[in-house]
């Protein structure tokens, strides 16, 4: 009887332990080594790329420090296409890392799901020997003739027979463990993976945003200096004009309850770059008095080369966009983006708009990518944060006489951006 409760015992701890074991298709590839050495190699190139990156990075901000000129701006754009096909290079490198790791892994499992394959035939040849032993009445052995001795000796092999199955039993479990380890691991490279390939999309359309761009200010200038210091010279006097009827629009309108929205806080917001540097502050500063007619900035800038992706800087819906900017004309192309939490923000000079009113989107998710279109002078993201409640749409009429739309708010819905983004 106790043979047969035990026996029953290690039955349901081996179907435990075989719930929940799936197989995976077999996967013929390198082997683990040749695989291992892949991903050094190009560990290696990734390492490369990015110091490569980085100094090609260093180049485009020596160049950015230099006085306006047509070949300031040309050689920016050439650096910087330089450091987007870098990037997509290494991208790719990472995309090619990361699929080799999965092959790793698929390799792994189905490793494991061979050893857990021959540990349950192990299991089952140990079941049926322990079976047929148990079932043998020890005193029908003894009145067939058998010794006590030999009694003994089946007793130690049915023993031994326990222990057996059992070891094979806690193996099985452990195998078990390995395998879901694996797969959770697997599928995480996949999102990487995916995240990735995201990534390479973005990077190739923004280089393809920065070669427009190149093309245009050659065709806009016809490669002559003095046109393009006109065009400098349009793009000042526009915002002078554009930044003085703004001040005198949100003078005008009602002051707004400041009680609707978040306590001020760090961290609400995400920064909308991956590389982030303010190079003009919110409010009344130094360079606001001077750059800027109202003696203040409405919001904050960010350096930006022409093509960096833009994101949102949290979930929310596109309340408005600006898809044909004006040359020289106010906030050029830009996305006005509402949020469930009585912000909205703005990402304004943008060189193309990868969204739709009415659209919603997630936090970090690209809603165009970074230029100069409008009054900027240089490529950069100008970013507002506003009172959701108090934002108004209004028709602007440039000094080229096209009339746009334009987001307008009381002057006390501007809120700073660095109160509600990460710490730098």
């Amino acid at each position: 009887m106790r043979h047969s409760r035990v026996l029953t015992a290690l039955l349901v701890a081996f179907a435990i332990v075989l719930g929940g074991i799936s197989y995976v298709p077999t996967i013929h590839a390198d082997t683990e080594e040749e695989i291992q050495e892949q991903i050094d190699a190009s560990t290696r190139e990734i390492q490369r790329l990015k110091a490569e990156i980085a100094e090609l990075e260093k180049s485009l901000q020596d160049t950015s420090k230099q006085r306006a000129t047509l070949q300031q701006a040309i050689d920016s754009l050439n650096i910087n296409i330089q450091k987007l096909n870098k990037s997509i290079s290494l991208t790719q490198a990472e995309v090619s890392q990361k699929d080799k790791e999965i092959t790793k892994l698929a390799g792994s499992i189905e490793s494991t799901a061979d050893r857990i394959a021959r540990s349950q035939s192990q299991v089952a040849n140990s079941l049926r020997e322990l079976d047929s032993l148990s079932n043998e009445p020890w005193m029908l052995s003894v009145l067939g003739g058998g010794t006590l001795s030999s009694l003994f000796d089946a007793a130690t092999s049915l023993e031994a027979l326990r222990l057996d199955l059992q070891q094979n039993i806690y193996t099985l479990s452990g195998l078990k463990v390995d395998l879901e380890e694996d797969k959770g691991a697997a599928e995480g490279k996949k999102k990487e993976l995916t995240a990735l390939t995201s990534r390479l999309g973005q990077e190739k359309q923004g280089l393809d945003v920065a070669k427009k761009e190149q093309t245009k200010l050659l065709n806009d200038t016809k490669n002559q200096e003095a046109a393009y210091q006109a065009q400098i010279n349009q793009k000042k006097a526009e915002q002078a004009a554009f930044e003085a009827a703004l001040f005198d629009l949100a003078s005008r309108l009602q002051s707004t309850d400041p009680t609707s929205i978040p306590s001020a806080r760090r961290g609400i917001l995400s920064w909308p770059l991956g590389d982030v540097f303010v190079t003009q502050q919110f409010g009344k500063t130094t360079d606001s008095v001077r750059l800027y007619a109202s003696g203040s900035h409405d919001g904050i800038d960010f350096r930006a080369s022409v093509g960096t992706p833009v994101k949102a800087a949290l979930d929310g819906t596109v309340a408005e966009v600006n898809l044909g900017a004006v040359q020289y004309c106010q906030y050029g192309k830009w996305v006005l983006v509402k949020h469930n939490n009585g912000l909205s923000t703005l990402y304004a000079h943008l060189s193309k708009v990868d969204v739709e009113k009415g659209q919603s989107v997630g936090a970090g998710e690209v809603v165009g990518y970074a230029g100069n279109t409008g009054y900027a002078t240089g490529p950069h993201l100008h970013f507002t944060v506003y009172v959701s409640s108090a934002v108004s749409f209004k028709q602007y009429t440039c000094k080229s006489g096209y009339t746009v739309t334009i987001p307008i708010a009381p002057l006390n819905a501007y809120l700073d951006p660095l109160s509600y983004l990460p710490s730098l």
